[in-house]
């Protein structure tokens, strides 16, 4: 039986464009999403729509990096940072604003958004078929798109009122594209003393490279000017299955086995969580 058109991805369809041809607009279809030339894109059954061609990305979150995300999210550790992404997109244009959230993982920061912006609409773009699983069920009016970050979106030009993208990769050419001429781009990064106490955990932990903001403000400065910045920090008391998903979720759970932290018993009982959010103009 076909998978029914999720309302929130409906909602979407104006502004969404076939990844193939780049042109044309996709339309529902006994199950899937399709463009007048004939290229379809299924829907899965958990509700995202699936619009990646060609080579899969690798990247994206497996299934235990997700289960740790959604468990210490619901924590609420990471709520201040959620509130500082809503707080500087709610001054994009009232109304219909639609949000697009690339490298959405499970949705968490986008739902944040759209709770302060009750008449908008969210699009959470991710590699990850494990997050796109939450991500497509995190709000009732957030849809959800399998789509790598570094490709041309399958969004029209200047489809977006808002662009979220928090602790995500970055695409500055796509944003400037998708941004409707006076939309806002939000861009939430970790300093260098975010999470500082987990580094002495292991060699192979992933820490933050010093050049990092540097690299950001080149980047972005040939397509935005920063309007707005808060740095949001704070120290956060972690239980011990606590500390385990948070090493979990980061991209050190890649390198760092989940056992073995747990059985050398060197877990900290508490974190820094610092991080900057900035919004910006075309």
């Amino acid at each position: 039986m076909p998978v029914s058109l999720p309302p929130a991805l409906e909602r979407c369809l104006d502004v969404l464009c076939c990844p193939q041809c780049r042109t044309h607009r996709l339309r529902p279809d006994r199950g899937a999403l399709r463009c007048p030339v004939g290229h379809t894109f299924d829907i899965a059954r958990h509700g995202y729509a699936g619009l990646l061609t060609g080579t899969r990305a690798t990247s994206g979150d497996d299934a235990a990096m997700v289960r740790a995300r959604d468990r210490f999210l619901s924590t609420g550790a990471y709520a201040p940072v959620r509130e500082a992404a809503a707080r500087l997109a709610v001054h994009a244009v009232p109304g219909q604003t639609t949000v697009v959230d690339v490298g959405c993982g499970t949705g968490y920061y986008l739902s944040g958004v759209l709770d302060r912006l009750p008449a908008a609409r969210g699009l959470g773009l991710d590699t990850s078929v494990r997050a796109l699983r939450s991500a497509a069920r995190a709000h009732d009016r957030a849809a959800a798109l399998a789509w790598d970050a570094f490709r041309r979106f399958p969004l029209a030009d200047g489809a977006a009122d808002v662009v979220l993208d928090v602790f995500a990769p970055r695409n500055p050419a796509e944003f400037h594209r998708v941004l409707r001429p006076a939309g806002r781009l939000i861009v939430v990064r970790p300093t260098g003393r975010h999470l500082a106490e987990l580094g002495g955990l292991s060699p192979a932990m992933v820490t933050i490279d010093p050049g990092k903001e540097q690299r950001l403000h080149r980047a972005l400065d040939p397509f935005f000017e920063a309007t707005a910045t808060e740095q949001v920090e704070y120290s956060v008391p972690l239980t011990r299955l606590d500390a385990l998903d948070l090493v979990a979720m980061t991209p050190s759970g890649r390198h760092i086995s989940r056992a073995g932290l747990d059985a050398d018993g060197l877990l900290p009982a508490r974190v820094t969580v610092s991080v900057l959010a900035t919004a910006y103009l075309r």
